[in-house]
């Protein structure tokens, strides 16, 4: 049976929380290093960012804290063909329109290159490498292994699970079908792979030796405890801090969280190609409408950004891309190290309740 204090005793962790990588915007290296500080594991979400971009909010992570935190990437793949994409183009364009922008284009370059990513990452040394998307390229993996660095992945699936182990991972978040923002699923088609944190928790527990960290849905001590005594060794939670001041949340997404209830998440692939879940808004309904199909992941993702940052710009919720698990009428405003400091109350109480009602 593996220790559940494993995992946490390794990083230093006084409470089992991981600090979901939240990119495109939320993610900061204040908040990262505000729940590392806290006694959780800051994690900083780098997928989107330049490899200077790395390197400046890895070096301000470091300014704020000496405890242990996370960079997250996105696993590479191959580049698809995005085919036609007059389709798109003419569904963006009122839209654009309505924003100041010009005709929708679609950009040379939808991702950052990962190599020189992994470069940069390599060569600044982060004690850990969080992934999702699929698995890291064996080469990389040995690379960062070799330097000490902690690996882990993201399994939506329990064979993905396994494979994430085989290749070499140190540890694997778990992520229910609850979570907020894009599926990790990697090894079936994103509809195949709804599973709940707690069907997936134990079942990747049981079948994997590395820590196991459950997501999805975990909003406060309550899910926490729970996640813990279905195997887990920690809980992976993003919806619960994107209110905090330390968040890079906009304006107009913070005010669409503050009224967000659980009935209004919805799966969607109309913002970036790739399945992901969150508050349902006038741009989701409007593609839903339309009949079109989305480009492929990143193709779609690249075509709508310059909306989503304009819409962002202008306080425009309904054209943002508002990421929530379903837990989300739990949300709190605070600072991060209020809530941790919540959480680690509401342990306490849930474990003690939990006690008297088995006696």
């Amino acid at each position: 049976m593996k220790n559940n204090s494993d995992f946490r005793s390794r990083f230093e962790m006084s409470i089992p929380v991981v600090l979901a990588p939240m990119g495109g915007g939320p993610s900061t290296p204040e908040l990262a290093a505000a729940v590392s500080n806290a006694g959780g594991l800051g994690s900083l979400a780098a997928a989107y960012s330049s490899p200077e971009r790395i390197q400046q909010d890895m070096a301000r992570v470091r300014e704020l804290t000496k405890r242990s935190f996370a960079v997250n990437l996105f696993s590479p793949s191959r580049l698809p063909q995005p085919g036609s994409t007059d389709g798109v183009a003419e569904f963006l364009r009122p839209y654009h329109e309505r924003l100041g922008l010009k005709a929708p284009e679609l950009p040379q370059k939808p991702v950052e290159d990962f190599d020189e990513q992994i470069e940069m990452i390599a060569k600044a040394a982060p004690p850990i490498v969080s992934f999702t998307f699929g698995l890291l390229p064996p080469q990389v993996t040995e690379r960062l292994k070799a330097q000490g660095i902690y690996l882990m992945g993201t399994a939506t699936t329990v064979e993905e699970a396994r494979q994430l182990e085989q290749a070499g991972v140190d540890a694997v978040v778990a992520q229910g079908s609850e979570a907020g923002a894009h599926r990790g699923t990697f090894a079936v088609e994103a509809e195949d792979a709804l599973i709940g944190t707690v069907a997936l928790a134990p079942q990747v527990a049981d079948a994997v030796h590395v820590p196991v960290i459950a997501s999805g849905g975990i909003m406060d001590g309550r899910g926490i405890v729970a996640a813990l005594a279905l195997g887990a060794n920690a809980v992976q939670m993003g919806t619960a801090f994107l209110l905090c001041k330390e968040a890079g949340t906009s304006a107009a997404y913070r005010e669409a969280l503050r009224t967000a209830r659980e009935d209004q998440t919805t799966l969607t692939r109309a913002f970036s190609g790739k399945m992901a879940r969150g508050l349902r808004n006038e741009y989701i309904a409007r593609w839903n409408a339309s009949g079109l199909t989305n480009l492929p992941y990143p193709w779609q993702n690249a075509f709508t950004q310059p909306m989503r940052r304009a819409a962002a710009q202008a306080k425009q919720s309904g054209l943002l891309s508002l990421w929530a698990g379903q837990g989300v009428r739990m949300i709190r405003e605070c600072s991060a190290a209020e809530l941790m400091k919540t959480l680690r109350e509401e342990i306490k109480q849930a474990q003690d309740r939990t006690a008297q009602q088995l006696m």
